[in-house]
């Protein structure tokens, strides 16, 4: 579905207001993603996740030097098609619950990602009811404003919208921040019966816990780069599958885990980043 190959990612760092310098926020990375998979990106906070999913819808900052390749279903994924596809085929499912209008109504605003996916008013309208009931937005939900909504309903309204879309491929950035278990539940199910419908879902989160349920490869990031991709069935026990030292910090530095600890495998910044995931 989606082929990453040694894509490199820098943005402008200015140390004064006369010298501009440049960071490498994504190194040579390298993903492959596949129809029918919920496949997990983990890292910690600054490890360069939602930059990737930005790479990859072509929402980058102007200032960006991007430079690899990227390609959707075999054909170069490149500025024009992007444009083309985003919002019809790509649906990114964004962190910030500020991407909802907060002047228009929840089932409003649905309907409006199905006419951007090329579907008429009238069809668009009946497609948001659909998805709405289909994510247990009741009637009442359905026509409230964004600052009407809890969390998760907000969660599941923007899950609501790529639904509509029709999309393929669905970037779903730290859909789970901030929600209770039983929302967060209900957001994690939603993106798993995506995949099931053959659609191919990143979840980009920091909180291994929550991806491993619905999650069936997974993506280690640090600083940038990708670590390790390993099946999700590589976490369990020790994490002896596990052929990267920080992938095996992470796991065994869960709750579950007993914050197990390995002195040969930590650092200090490596045991603060796994505290962090």
């Amino acid at each position: 579905m989606l082929t990453i190959d040694q894509l490199s990612l820098q943005l402008p760092l200015y140390a004064s207001w006369w010298k501009r310098d440049w960071a490498t926020c994504l190194d040579a990375f390298s993903l492959t993603l596949s129809p029918g998979e919920v496949h997990a990106v983990v890292g910690a906070s600054g490890a360069g996740k939602s930059l990737l999913a930005y790479a990859i819808m072509g929402l980058l900052p102007t200032p960006a030097r991007l430079n690899g390749q990227l390609y959707y279903q075999g054909k170069p994924l490149d500025d024009i098609r992007q444009r083309q596809l985003r919002g019809r085929e790509l649906a990114l499912i964004p962190q910030s619950l500020s991407a909802l209008d907060p002047l228009v109504r929840t089932q409003r605003q649905v309907a409006w990602a199905a006419q951007r996916a090329g579907q008429s008013s009238a069809h668009a309208w009946r497609s948001s009811q659909q998805a709405l009931d289909h994510y247990q937005l009741d009637a009442r939900a359905q026509q409230a404003y964004a600052h009407e909504l809890s969390g998760g309903m907000a969660r599941r309204v923007l899950t609501a919208m790529a639904h509509v879309s029709q999309a393929k491929l669905v970037i779903a950035d730290e859909p789970s921040v901030g929600l209770d278990p039983h929302q967060r539940q209900r957001v994690l199910a939603a993106l798993r019966g995506l995949a099931d419908q053959g659609k191919t879902v990143m979840l980009i989160t920091h909180d291994l816990r929550h991806a491993l349920p619905i999650a069936d490869r997974v993506t280690i990031m640090r600083t940038g780069k990708r670590v390790e991709t390993a099946p999700v069935n590589a976490f369990q026990g020790t994490g002896d599958s596990l052929t990267h030292d920080y992938s095996k910090a992470l796991w065994q530095a869960l709750p579950d885990n007993h914050f197990s600890t390995s002195e040969t495998s930590r650092t200090p910044q490596l045991q603060q980043e796994a505290d962090v995931a």
